[in-house]
């Protein structure tokens, strides 16, 4: 259960027990509302939380606010809330979900692990609040998530993003729209899959 990713990022055993927690409280609730595949729920720690996971060395230093759009079961930004007490100066996540019943889910497993997180039960497209970082998995495709990403992090923060196998098609059709500064880091639960760290985010002047 203690993969590697989690041993080179030092978690603490007080951390693991609130990830069992919420690994718990996941296992109670997903039959009745859906919040994963049972199929992937049988293996939970890594489809879920070691890929939420592997997203903290990416994150700046100075990393203070994320965004996490669409969150649904919490993945990837509850996993980063409840790490957040690992990091020098912790960071505090922001869980959009706009199903109020994941919402509720949400708001139990941050009460249960103080998870250092709020939910907001609303559309991505309507918030209006700012960022250093953006976070999504399994949301929606590049290019209208950049349109929502964009308001919130604007040039300077950036966004990290769970890709799957057609990751380099939607790059090419985003980029038609949007100038930016992309890394691709290879999943290290995937090998398929890609982790998009993109910044300097600007949309092209004749797509506006």
């Amino acid at each position: 259960m203690t993969d590697k990713l989690f041993d080179d990022l030092d978690v603490s055993r007080e951390t693991m027990e609130r990830l069992e927690l919420y690994v718990a409280l996941l296992k109670k609730w997903s039959p009745a509302i859906n919040l994963v595949s049972k199929a992937t729920l049988a293996d939970v720690w890594d489809r879920h939380f070691l890929d939420s996971a592997q997203l903290l060395p990416l994150l700046p230093d100075d990393t203070r606010r994320i965004i996490d759009l669409g969150s649904g079961a919490g993945f990837p930004g509850l996993v980063l809330a409840i790490l957040a007490r690992e990091w020098v100066e912790p960071f505090n996540v922001t869980l959009v979900e706009s199903d109020r019943r994941k919402a509720t889910f949400l708001r139990e497993v941050i009460r249960e692990t103080e998870a250092l997180a709020i939910v907001l039960a609303e559309r991505a497209e309507t918030l209006d609040m700012n960022a250093d970082v953006v976070t999504a998995r399994a949301f929606t495709a590049l290019d209208p998530l950049l349109g929502m990403a964009y308001p919130l992090i604007g040039s300077d923060g950036i966004a990290l993003l769970h890709k799957g196998a057609r990751y380099e098609s939607e790059l090419t059709g985003a980029m038609k729209n949007w100038h930016m500064d992309v890394e691709q880091k290879k999943s290290r639960i995937d090998p398929a899959s890609v982790i998009l760290r993109i910044a300097r985010l600007e949309r092209r002047q004749d797509r506006q």
